[in-house]
């Protein structure tokens, strides 16, 4: 029993001195499944359809997105409560998006010539678009509750080493 409670302690104590690496590693990899999914959409050709105000906006989103992701990766690594939070809105809103940019295509016809009955977006492109969303987010959500969770516990015991003193 003394083993479990050193070796708690040792984990602890650990965390004074150590990035918190699987947080930020979490949340680089959900940048990569962002990538992964504006590059599968902004590759599309299918005419004029995304030559629209919306898309100049989803190509800003995406930029400031990877931009706030990669802060966050930085803020939880150094064990900063409020990017643990940043990552889990990001991740929320990473679902949000699903219900934008893919879904508005997925239901509207391609507009090229040769291509009536076709969406814009096939169920193929959809679905590997969606899975990269959910992805994305599943990643931020982890990364912002392990973030929580470790910072916590470096908080208490912090606190607890402050009290001793």
């Amino acid at each position: 029993m003394a083993d479990i409670n050193k070796e708690a302690l040792i984990k602890k104590d650990r965390l004074r001195f150590t990035k918190n690496k699987v947080s930020s590693t979490l949340i680089i990899l959900s940048i990569v499944a962002n990538a992964l999914y504006f590059v599968s959409i902004y590759r599309s050709d299918v005419g004029s359809y995304y030559y629209k105000i919306f898309i100049g906006a989803s190509v800003v989103y995406n930029l400031v997105f990877m931009l706030a992701a990669f802060l966050a990766s930085e803020g939880v690594k150094n064990y900063k409560i409020s990017y643990a939070y940043v990552s889990i809105v990001l991740g929320v809103l990473q679902i949000a998006r699903i219900f934008y940019l893919p879904k508005e295509a997925h239901e509207t016809e391609n507009p090229m010539v040769g291509f009536e009955g076709e969406m814009v977006m096939g169920n193929e492109q959809f679905t590997y678009v969606s899975v990269l969303l959910v992805i994305s987010a599943a990643l931020l959500v982890c990364a912002g509750i392990v973030g929580i969770m470790k910072t916590t516990t470096l908080r208490n015991y912090q606190a607890e080493l402050d009290k001793k003193q």
